[in-house]
């Protein structure tokens, strides 16, 4: 069972305290709220809970609220199962109990956080573990996302959130609304795409599609020695293209950033 603390006392280090209080004063009322300050880490949780769901076939999605997550190819999983381990830390003053969830819908696994009230201060986190041979998507709203291992197609999706993927060659797509990209890979397709935040991109393979677009702040493209049919933009920004240069070549990289430093070079 997860870790569940009703107390005023606000613990540890990390998270976003919710804050509401009420100051009487005579006849009048006055209401303090949106308070915020440090609090509960899912780190401090030393005793997760595990779960394993069957998988009826070979795509997963992952739909998260609000949550960091990890996600692994193992190569060890058994076909046709993910096994997932839960990291939470909550605590409510005033209102209902902290709830976390987990359940599978067909292909489709949800995790769900319920915190609110007074003094409200909860952390969440899963590691989720996916047998090879599985396409996976991920839609998170509220959380960083971590991902590595994948030969198969991967595709993440934040809303506020920074995406690290790492030692994939499988197909990538990587989008957030708030939130840094980070990608070491091998794929021979990438897509990313930032609202707010910045992309850094070092492949290992010359890939045969780079599309990777930054609203505001800065993108790096690290490939390996070939040549490129480039096409940059940059609508506030310096911009270095040190790549050698084919207009006829199989190799495309497109890249734009609004308001930013743009790079693509070749990596050392």
């Amino acid at each position: 069972m997860a870790r569940i603390t009703r107390t005023a006392r606000i613990i540890g280090s990390a998270r976003t305290v919710r804050t509401h209080a009420l100051v009487l004063a005579g006849a009048g009322v006055v209401l303090v709220a949106g308070l915020t300050a440090c609090g509960a880490s899912a780190a401090a949780d030393d005793d997760p809970d595990r779960r394993a769901f069957d998988l009826p076939g070979t795509t997963l999605t992952i739909d998260s609220d609000d949550s960091s997550l990890e996600i692994v190819a193992a190569r060890g999983n058994p076909p046709g199962r993910i096994e997932v381990t839960r990291w939470f830390q909550g605590t409510v003053a005033i209102g209902e109990d902290p709830e976390v969830t987990w359940s599978m819908d067909g292909d489709r696994l949800v995790l769900r956080e319920k915190c609110s009230g007074v003094v409200a201060d909860c952390s969440t986190k899963h590691r989720i573990e996916v047998p090879r041979g599985v396409a996976v998507e991920v839609e998170e709203k509220d959380g960083s996302v971590r991902a590595r291992g994948f030969r198969d197609a991967l595709s993440i999706r934040t809303t506020d959130g920074s995406v690290h993927v790492t030692d994939t060659t499988g197909p990538l797509e990587l989008r957030t609304g708030d939130g840094s990209v980070r990608a070491e890979v091998s794929s021979r397709t990438v897509r990313t795409h930032t609202g707010d935040g910045s992309v850094r991109l070092e492949l290992g393979a010359v890939p045969g599609l780079v599309d990777s677009r930054s609203g505001d702040s800065s993108l790096t493209i690290e490939l390996p020695r070939a040549s490129y049919r480039v096409d940059t933009g940059t609508g506030d920004g310096a911009e270095e293209v040190s790549v050698p240069r084919d207009d006829s070549s199989p190799h495309v990289v497109t890249a734009r950033t609004g308001d930013g430093k743009l790079t693509v070079r070749t990596a050392n």
